[in-house]
């Protein structure tokens, strides 16, 4: 396939780029319309199988970074300055670029089948890696788009979020392999497109099915508190301890009409060893009367003057039990690796009352944005996690959902409490049980109903093995490459 003329070739550049990049602007983002993510490549790779490599590689850079476009009002709520935008996107927009000339090569040398993997696993590889090292974690992967897509999300029960961004780059390509060598060998085309829909229909079959089981183990009741009016409190005495109060009236409140455990965001107040007691004797006696279970967020200050360490904390009221403490691991820079000691142990610890026997755990906001320690959680048999949060407001659905996720994931129903977002319950298919914004009433507070038993999952046993996969995967083609340019026949 080719395109006759330059004013031929100029137009279909300018519409494929057009094309991709609005669907990447409207399918990806904040607040994501997951459908458009399936055809949103479609157009540049149609264009770069007829294009030369030059034309290829800029309409994808270009329309992958215009795309991406929809983040950038958010870097400047997180105050990082624009240059970051352009680097982190930039990278993203060069990465796809180079994956499309990988996948457009092996089709030149009539290797369909390796160019049918290429990008995907380029793509995959490089999310992964970046996961490693980025200081965001996964929290820029593509899967992320597909949060509302609940058959298709239950592939990160086996996959985690490597294999479902696997799909949704192997679906577009398949299509454009299928459209380009529909003229000069149908067989191969049919071959193509039967395949990439195979495989699509094979993952929406199991997300059905997994869907339609019951998560094990006995349904409580759950209570989550939020305020954006009171925000938190940066001095101890006090006005912590007026803000401490306000919350646990509300706790109370949840637990008299049957919450059996009350979580509330992170960050709330300070507290400064060893004088707690204006955060533990509010709570804990709480804890102790009702046999229900709070869980609060705190900026613990190992003690007052210089040398002071500041952990940002979960402080956990277990009824008759010792208060004990979950550290944030993975903090935010810069505001919180500029305040706050990182954390490194997981808090594990027996359900109370209805749910005894049952583990729950307790991890803070951005570590949901990591595959561990959730993953570390569902090996410990967590059926339920408690997470105290604080976001911005613009990401609330796409920050607050990311840790669905790791619910997924893990085998774990998720409750999370969010200042400036949303207040959220979700089993561990994903499914929104209960959701209230954290701005809907002074105090705002949501009461639900939610499984706690816990599902062993694959990717809990096994990783990321499907991120080591693409890495296997991408040396393949790029061997068949190297071969194909010797002159080896292509697959």
């Amino acid at each position: 396939m080719g395109f006759d003329g330059r004013w031929g070739r100029m137009t279909m550049a300018a519409l494929a780029f057009a094309a991709t990049a609005v669907l990447i602007f409207f399918g990806n983002g904040l607040e994501p319309h997951w459908p458009l993510m399936w055809i949103a490549f479609v157009p540049v790779l149609w264009f770069a199988l007829g294009s030369t490599a030059w034309q290829a590689g800029v309409v994808a850079f270009a329309a992958m970074l215009l795309g991406c476009l929809n983040f950038w009002s958010y870097l400047g709520v997180l105050g990082a300055p624009h240059i970051a935008w352009f680097v982190n996107f930039g990278l993203i927009a060069l990465m796809f670029a180079l994956g499309v000339l990988l996948m457009r090569a092996l089709a030149r040398r009539g290797a369909a089948w390796s160019a049918w993997i290429a990008l995907p696993a380029w793509w995959v590889t490089f999310e992964y890696v970046r996961n490693l090292i980025w200081p965001h974690g996964s929290g820029g992967s593509l899967a992320y788009s597909q949060l509302n897509f609940l058959p298709f999300l239950q592939l990160a029960s086996l996959t985690g979020p490597w294999g479902m961004g696997f799909v949704l780059m192997l679906f577009p390509v398949g299509l454009a392999l299928g459209i380009d060598l529909w003229a000069s060998s149908r067989g191969q085309a049919v071959r193509v497109l039967a395949a990439t829909m195979g495989v699509v229909a094979a993952v929406l079959l199991y997300g059905a099915v997994r869907m339609n089981l019951r998560q094990p183990g006995p349904e409580i009741r759950v209570g989550l508190v939020s305020s954006d009016v009171s925000q938190g409190v940066r001095d101890p005495g006090a006005p912590a301890t007026r803000l401490f109060e306000q919350y646990a009236q509300q706790a109370e409140g949840l637990i008299a009409r049957g919450a059996q455990v009350a979580v509330m965001p992170e960050d709330l107040a300070v507290i400064v060893e060893p004088d707690t007691g204006g955060a533990d004797g509010i709570f804990q006696p709480i804890a102790d009367r009702t046999g229900a279970v709070l869980v609060i967020g705190m900026n613990r200050v190992t003690s007052a003057g210089q040398g002071a360490r500041h952990y940002n904390e979960a402080r956990i009221y277990i009824p008759g039990a010792a208060v004990r403490g979950y550290d944030k691991e993975h903090l935010l820079p810069p505001f919180e690796t500029s305040i706050f000691t990182r954390g490194t142990a997981r808090v594990v610890f027996a359900a109370p009352g209805q749910a005894a026997g049952r583990m729950w755990g307790v991890a803070i906001c951005k570590d949901y944005d990591f595959t561990e320690p959730a993953r570390a959680y569902g090996r410990a048999g967590v059926g339920l996690m408690l997470a105290p949060a604080w976001d911005f407001h613009v990401d609330a659905f796409w920050h607050g959902h990311i840790a669905v996720m790791r619910a997924v994931e893990d085998g774990f129903s998720l409750v999370r409490s969010a200042r400036g977002g949303l207040m959220t319950v979700a089993d561990d298919r994903g499914r929104i049980v209960a959701e209230n914004a954290s701005d809907s009433a002074p105090f705002a507070t949501l009461l639900a109903t939610v499984a706690v038993g816990h599902d062993r999952t694959l990717f809990q046993l096994w990783g990321d093995w499907f991120g080591w996969f693409a890495i296997a995967m991408l040396l393949v083609v790029l061997v068949r490459l190297v071969a194909g340019s010797r002159g080896t026949p292509g697959d």
